[in-house]
């Protein structure tokens, strides 16, 4: 049978290709590093700046109220997104620590059911790529079927442009070519936004389960210093608690601005099929569009409760090794391990939210209470 290779840096080159593309990874440019700057800045003036300013400028002054509605949740989507994508940009090199620890735990994989626990990881993360393409997919064709079907001349997206689009030809296409770009590069952006924290928290759980298999083998084979075993662990345990601490620090305020962002749009995008929207594409969009936002942050809020779950079993695997033959200095730093890991492990996004399927469902009901908020607005 051939053994899994342990690389968990593999599931970061899909982020790192994105964040290239988005001009955010200039330090690991090494040829043309001056026209990749211009690039950078260009992309991210015209586009990460640009994008959300020229949908602002066009909040509640278009023709109808479905596209003042279309207007407002693209335009807070999109700000979120160019908000979200400054900060990762601005933190950009926590991520080659975070890449150092996992090599160093990677390093520490042993036998067929550790390896077997990693190999579980591919599956979990295909499934969480499946659920970001299942997200994007109907948004981007439904947003541009209703574009398409338009009968009179249109954007994708109502915005504001410095130049009359309306009537002339080719500063229709300019216009809607901006748009169309503008969207895949924002799509860019929201992608690794949104995967980045569930596939690295997804990384950290099959961490520590691993370490949780490591632990009950301590002491069990006589031929192997079991002391020796033991601090190796306690080792690995330090290891996995930095890269913790130093994922919640890169995601915390990329996920509370998720979190909000979320709960609004929902709101509106209900809002907005049960009162507003006759469209029939319109409200295939806002249909898939409000089935989407909750999406985008179940995978992190599930690997978040995940990690809680498994940092908190650490204690029972210390006592599910061959201790009670074991040497007194061996039983006081277990004790001392088993201390440290009775402290809870919960990633909290902008220090108020646990990055936790309590705050999904949380975030659910927020955006039904905004929901009964505008139901007894209109009566």
């Amino acid at each position: 049978m051939t053994e899994v290779s342990v690389d968990s840096l593999e599931f970061f080159k899909s982020h790192w290709t994105a964040w290239r593309v988005l001009g955010v990874a200039h330090f690991r440019i090494e040829s043309w590093r001056n026209l990749y700057i211009t690039y950078s800045i260009l992309m991210n003036v015209f586009v990460t700046l640009g994008y959300p300013f020229h949908l602002g400028m066009s909040l509640f002054q278009n023709r109808t109220l479905t596209e003042d509605i279309l207007n407002l949740t693209t335009f807070a989507t999109c700000t979120a997104c160019s908000v979200k994508c400054l900060l990762y940009a601005y933190n950009i090199r926590d991520v080659v620590e975070m890449e150092r620890l996992l090599r160093l735990l990677d390093e520490r994989v042993v036998g067929p059911e550790q390896r077997g626990i990693y190999g579980q990881v591919r599956v979990q993360l295909r499934n969480v790529l499946y659920i970001f393409i299942g997200i994007y997919m109907p948004c981007a064709l439904f947003a541009e079927l209703s574009f398409l079907f338009k009968e009179e001349r249109g954007l994708m997206y109502p915005a504001w442009f410095p130049f009359d689009w309306l009537h002339s030809t080719r500063n229709y296409y300019i216009a809607n070519l901006y748009q169309i770009g503008g969207i895949t590069f924002q799509l860019l952006q929201n992608y690794v936004s949104d995967c980045f924290p569930a596939v690295v928290l997804c990384l950290v759980s099959s961490h520590i389960k691993m370490l949780y298999n490591r632990f009950e083998q301590v002491g069990l084979d006589p031929n192997k210093d079991a002391e020796k075993q033991l601090e190796d662990c306690i080792t690995d345990h330090k290891h996995l608690l930095e890269l913790f601490r130093r994922i919640e620090g890169f995601i915390s305020l990329p996920m509370f601005i998720q979190f909000t962002v979320t709960a609004l749009n929902v709101c509106i995008g209900i809002a907005a099929l049960v009162f507003f929207v006759t469209e029939p594409m319109a409200r295939m969009y806002f249909i898939f569009y409000s089935l989407a936002m909750p999406l985008q942050i179940f995978p992190s809020c599930y690997f978040g409760t995940d990690n809680e779950y498994w940092f908190g079993r650490l204690h029972y695997a210390a006592f599910s090794c061959n201790w009670p033959t074991q040497s007194k200095s061996f039983k006081r730093k277990m004790m001392l391990f088993v201390e440290q890991s009775l402290k809870k492990s919960t990633a909290v996004a902008g220090g108020m939210m646990r990055i936790h399927l309590d705050t999904f469902f949380s975030t659910l009901k927020g955006a039904y209470s905004l929901f009964t908020i505008i139901i007894r607005m209109r009566k």
